[in-house]
């Protein structure tokens, strides 16, 4: 859907001398797919997103979006189809949240029934009611309502394409994290193509199907969040995204997934301690999770004391202490593995049915083991 060819950029600084912005920087980001340009402040992050809808014009190198260069639309046209959100928002004070959510479906001849159902259908989208919002002035809203606004006015007119330049940066750290979260449910929707600029490797490794990294106007890696992760190219990578790199691979990994790469065996608390015993046996399990009928988990039951007591479950029944939960990533997981001094937890789904568990030699076996995973083109 987008794609830089060879895109160069040079200014020319007010002692005449030449600086190269953007050198040589080739790039496709596939439909559907969200890109982020990742680097320190002056790297040439943001020039480069700039020429793609032309509000900087390349020196040399083309720009394409969906195969068509950007050399020949004129930038009208262009811009009306690429959303556009930038860290300061820029609402129009004069105008209420459904005025400026429809700028440009409006300057698109959209009629005022159609304008009204998108700007109810977006402010959903991001857990504003619109009953209460719309009629509102960007001055009647806080900082983070006014943020989720620039980024659903953006996506007001279905452009394919979605340029953000550090879109939530001025946002506090809970409503970044909630309008992160938002997002990435608009996405699972909406499926866009997106390059967003980002100077946090944290919120490059969340939001972010693939990440290119700058330095100094040159693209030195782009990869998979895993692979840059686990693989940085080069020392500078290395330094970049941290010396924690390694811990920072377990937001890529949800409980859930891990659940779903092992069979799941569970006992009923009428469930004979032999019957438990054999099961847990014949899979070289230490434990075995208690369930009732619906699923939840209710607690579990040592291998020893199965093999020893006669009985069944609910008579050698241990408390489960903690859980996790099938979205949470196993950063998260083993955090609260280490708060609660378990060696292993139960995952639940959204229902709280248990569907597998996450233990730390897992953990510590995803993390030694070096390989890379590749997200799903839309990651929750």
């Amino acid at each position: 859907m987008i794609e830089l060819q060879n895109l160069c950029k040079q200014f020319t600084q007010k002692n005449g001398q030449r600086v190269q912005a953007v050198d040589n920087v080739s790039l496709k980001v596939a439909e559907g797919e969200i890109c982020v340009l990742l680097g320190p402040s002056g790297c040439g992050k943001t020039t480069t997103m700039k020429m793609i809808n032309r509000l900087i014009e390349p020196t040399s190198g083309k720009v394409l979006i969906a195969g068509e260069d950007t050399a020949g639309i004129d930038t009208v046209t262009l811009r009306r189809h690429i959303g556009y959100v930038i860290q300061q928002i820029g609402l129009f004070p004069n105008m209420t949240i459904e005025e400026n959510i429809t700028v440009v479906p409006r300057m698109l001849g959209w009629d005022k029934k159609r304008c009204r159902e998108r700007a109810r259908e977006l402010m959903h989208m991001v857990a504003l009611d619109p009953d209460r919002f719309l009629q509102r002035y960007p001055r009647e809203m806080s900082g983070g309502q006014q943020q989720r606004i620039g980024v659903i006015r953006a996506l007001a007119a279905d452009a394919p394409v979605l340029l953000m330049d550090e879109p939530f940066g001025a946002v506090d750290p809970i409503n970044r994290e909630q309008i992160q979260n938002e997002f990435l449910q608009m996405q699972r929707q909406l499926g866009k193509t997106v390059m967003l600029v980002s100077h946090d490797i944290d919120e490059a490794i969340k939001l972010g199907d693939r990440i290119a990294v700058f330095r100094q106007g040159r693209m030195v890696q782009c990869a998979g969040p895993d692979e840059v992760l686990a693989r940085p190219a080069d020392e500078f990578v290395a330094s970049f995204v941290g010396h924690d790199r390694t811990l920072k691979r377990l937001l890529l990994v949800r409980a859930g997934e891990v659940a779903e790469q092992q069979e799941t065996l569970t006992a009923r608390l009428d469930t004979p301690l032999a019957a438990a015993y054999g099961m847990m046996d014949d899979a070289d399990l230490l434990h075995l999770t208690v369930v009732n009928e619906a699923g939840e988990p209710l607690g579990f039951v040592k291998r020893r004391d199965a093999k020893l007591g006669e009985g069944r479950c609910r008579d050698k029944l241990n408390r489960i202490e903690a859980t996790a939960g099938a979205d949470e990533n196993l950063r998260v997981v083993l955090s609260r593995l280490y708060e609660h001094n378990l060696t292993w937890m139960p995952v639940v789904d959204e229902a709280g049915r248990y569907c597998g568990e996450v233990a730390q030699a897992y953990i510590a076996g995803y993390l030694n083991s070096g390989r890379t995973r590749r997200r799903d083109p839309i990651m929750s």
